[in-house]
This record gives structure tokens, C-alpha cells and sequence, in this order.
């Protein structure tokens, strides 16, 4: 494992680490994570593959801008981008868990010649219209109350979410440690990082036409009980041509620290498949509306 710090195109610096060799996986993380969130993942695939993984800006390491306005979705995307250019590399498989999905997401939107594949893990908070306005008022109140609690009561409140009480139950250690590591983030990071990215991305449900036209293999992988995805998930395999979807029984949002077992059982199949050529293109014979048969 190599330690890296990578400086972006707007001068923030990154923390970066970089395990194994081969064809790389840029692992972005969820909104209450970092890079230790994808552990279970590193230790499978840097096996076979090399694997990278870094703290988004507000992160520390990574260094937190005082300015709210340096936060967004598209420099989200951009800091992918500017870390898989630090490190000289080309292309990568794209794994991004809930903020980090989105961030993958747009990434493979912009830059699709760089993704060898997208894994869209937990998106879809905040997405129906009918729940935008609810979300922009929750993110408002979580980042106030990282701004005035306590960090480790503030972490306690967001991490104990009605999609993060299947990981408690099933695994109270694993879960303990979540919670341990989200009360080490840094106020002022995590109250920019919802008001500037969480509360301010577009809806994945405006995308209809982008997703339409995305040709990068995708796997969309979704808990069963985190609600707020569902649909969402729903609507990108019917809307990315080149999508698959799994879903992970009694699973809520932390679904890779949750299921990590299943998780990446399911990335190691997908990304063999892209790798031999073998991931498919959805029949547009399949999209017909026919109920029987064709019409």
C-alpha cells in the first residue's frame, strides 16, 4: 500500500492510497464514510487488481476548504477525475457507494472514455421530486447540527437513520466501528460537503436523457430496505441501456460494510464479465411494453 496526497486543478489536496497492481478500481465513498469504508473491498480485490481509494475534499486528510462554494457535484466528479491523473492512470473501473454513486455516476456522464465500468452503489437520496424540498431541509438541519453539536453526538444522530439500523442489527461490531470513524470527520468538511454537494446535485430523475445515452457497463446495486433508492435504481436500469441491477435482501444504505460478501461477489462477476466482453447491452426487443409477447 502506497500513501499519496494528490493536488487538484482548483489547488485542494487529496489523500490517496494505492494498493496492489493491475487494471485499477477507484473506490468513492459515501457521505458518512471515507476511505477506510471501503476495507472489506481493498483487501478482496487488490488481490487481482489495483486498487485506489481517497478521502473527498473536507476529508481530513484531504484538506477542508473553508468556502462552501468549493464544494459541488461536479467538482466531485472532477476530484475522480484529477486523482486518477495524479496517479497516471487512464482508465478505471468506477465504484462509488451513495454520494460517492452520484460522483460516479457524473463522472461516467462527462467522461465516459475514462470509465471502464460504473458501480452505483445506494443512489438515489434526495432524487423524487416529491421528496427534493424534504431533503434539502434534512441536509440543512444535519449540517447544522455538525456545525453546533458535539461531533460525536452529531455523528450518532446521522448514522442512526432508518437505512443504517440493518447494519446495527446485524452486525453491531462492524457497525460500532462506522459510527466511530464518522465522529472523527471534520465538522466544517461534513456541513460544507451537504450544503454544497448533497443539498445542491440534481436529480437523477432530470437525467433521463443522459442516462439514455450512457454506454458505460453499469452495475446498480441497491439494499431492498433502503428505501430512499429504490426507485431510483428502478429508473437507472430502465434508462442506462448498458445496466444491470442487484439487490441485496434486508439491506439497508451501508450496503458494502453491510453485505460485503455479497457485495463483492457481485463486483468481482460484473467486472469479469466487462473484462471479457461479455457484459451485455439490454435487448431493445425487452423494451417493448408487450406483456405476452411482441407486438
Amino acid at each position: 500500500m502506497t500513501q499519496r496526497t494528490i493536488t487538484t486543478t482548483d489547488g485542494v489536496r487529496l489523500a490517496v492510497e494505492d494498493t496492489g497492481s493491475g487494471t485499477a478500481i477507484l473506490f468513492v465513498h459515501e457521505f458518512a464514510g471515507d476511505m477506510r469504508s471501503f476495507e472489506p473491498q481493498v483487501r478482496f480485490f487488490s488481490r487481482m487488481y489495483r486498487c485506489v481509494t481517497f478521502n473527498a475534499r473536507g476529508y481530513p486528510p484531504s484538506d477542508v476548504p473553508p468556502e462552501p462554494e468549493r464544494y459541488s457535484q461536479e467538482r466531485a466528479r472532477d476530484d475522480i477525475r484529477d486523482v486518477m491523473d495524479g496517479l497516471g492512470i487512464q482508465g478505471a473501473h468506477i465504484v462509488g457507494v451513495s454520494m460517492g454513486g452520484f460522483a460516479a455516476l457524473h463522472f461516467g456522464l462527462a467522461y465516459p472514455y475514462r470509465a471502464r465500468s460504473l458501480v452505483l452503489g445506494g443512489v438515489g437520496y434526495g432524487a423524487p421530486a416529491e421528496k427534493r424540498a424534504q431533503f434539502a431541509e434534512e441536509c440543512e438541519a444535519a449540517a447544522r447540527r455538525f456545525e453546533t453539536l458535539p461531533i460525536a453526538e452529531a455523528a450518532a444522530s446521522y448514522g442512526r437513520g432508518p437505512t443504517r439500523v440493518q447494519f446495527e442489527n446485524k452486525d453491531p461490531r462492524g457497525y460500532a466501528e462506522f459510527l466511530s470513524a464518522l465522529a472523527e470527520h471534520d465538522p466544517t468538511g461534513l456541513a460544507n460537503t451537504l450544503r454544497g454537494v448533497q443539498k445542491r446535485r440534481p436529480s437523477i430523475f432530470d437525467l433521463a436523457e443522459e442516462l439514455r445515452a450512457l454506454a458505460v457497463p453499469s452495475l446498480i446495486i441497491t439494499g431492498d430496505e433502503d428505501d430512499p433508492c429504490l426507485e431510483t435504481s428502478l429508473f437507472m436500469k430502465r434508462q442506462i441501456p448498458s445496466s444491470g441491477l442487484v439487490v441485496l435482501p434486508c439491506t439497508g444504505h451501508t450496503l458494502n460494510l453491510e453485505e460485503p460478501a455479497a457485495f463483492n461477489d457481485a463486483l468481482a462477476r460484473f467486472f469479469a464479465a466487462v473484462e471479457l466482453g461479455r457484459w451485455p447491452r439490454r435487448d431493445p426487443r425487452s423494451t417493448t411494453g408487450a406483456i405476452l409477447g411482441a407486438r
